[in-house]
């Protein structure tokens, strides 16, 4: 016979009820500290208070490292911040960290602390190290690869307008150091748009774009009118300026042979515009 009481059922049962939001499984809630009100989580208490139907002078985030009550989902005590509830003793979190005062059941993202961040981050401190330069935490295969930028996720997804540096979504390092949301990126390129949106630098492989750009040159001659007319063009991808035969499709960096240039001195200024047309075909 099991010693398996009905009381140890019900607790397993309350434990591992549909408790949270969508953005977090966890069984307590929150006080706001700015406004007072109960929230599920701080995304769920900054999307309400920054809605469209919020006036614009009372919108606002929370300020995470100032939460001091939370109230248990189970019994409905309202306590100091801490993993176990002082009336029911259930475990309002798996994970729990009492500097970012932040629950969560799903353990599995491997959460954990950055001092330097100051917050809490995802994917193990083992998979991560923290750049200085960048002033955030970066898988450990970039290491030795990234371009440092200052500060890089500390600003907005220059796509969508998110910030960058406590966002919850995947976020993609581009080439150039500059970051992005993964999904933001992957709607570039449904799109034909192969730069970075900040310093307009391709982020990916170009080359068979490139090479068919020669070929379409090379059978695209000039009117005799043209043929000797020189412009001068300054590459999006090395940064060196080059003087070039000016051409209809697109202009070719005398140094990386990037076709990812503009158009500076020499007639009327434009980026080469061949390099959509290449890749849709």
């Amino acid at each position: 016979m099991s010693n398996y009481s009905s009381g140890d059922e019900s607790q397993v049962e309350r434990r591992s009820g549909n408790f949270g939001c969508s953005h977090y499984r966890r069984r307590c809630k929150i006080r706001a500290p700015c406004c007072n009100e109960i929230f599920d989580c701080r995304h769920c208490h900054n999307e309400s208070k920054n809605s469209i139907e919020v006036d614009p002078l009372d919108r606002h985030d929370i300020p995470r490292h100032d939460i001091e009550k939370v109230i248990c989902s189970l019994c409905d005590t309202e306590q100091a911040v801490q993993q176990h509830c002082i009336q029911c003793g259930v475990c309002m979190g798996e994970y729990f960290c009492s500097k970012c005062k932040f629950f969560d059941d799903d353990i599995t993202k491997n959460q954990y602390h950055c001092n330097e961040c100051g917050i809490c981050r995802t994917g193990g401190a083992e998979n991560s190290f923290h750049c200085s330069k960048c002033g955030c935490c970066y898988p450990t295969v970039l290491k030795d690869s990234h371009n440092c930028v200052e500060r890089a996720m500390h600003h907005n997804c220059p796509v969508c307008f998110e910030f960058l540096f406590e966002t919850t979504k995947d976020i993609s390092v581009l080439l150039c150091g500059h970051t992005i949301h993964l999904e933001c990126v992957r709607q570039m390129v449904r799109h034909l748009q192969y730069s970075c949106p900040v310093c307009s630098k391709s982020f990916c492989d170009m080359s068979h774009v490139w090479e068919r750009l020669d070929r379409e040159i090379a059978s695209t001659p000039m009117p005799l009118i043209y043929q000797n007319k020189m412009v001068w063009i300054l590459c999006n991808d090395c940064g060196e300026t080059s003087e070039v035969n000016y051409h209809i499709v697109a202009h070719k960096c005398l140094k990386c042979n990037s076709y990812n240039t503009r158009q500076t001195r020499g007639g009327p200024a434009s980026c080469s515009s061949g390099i959509e047309e290449e890749m849709l075909r």
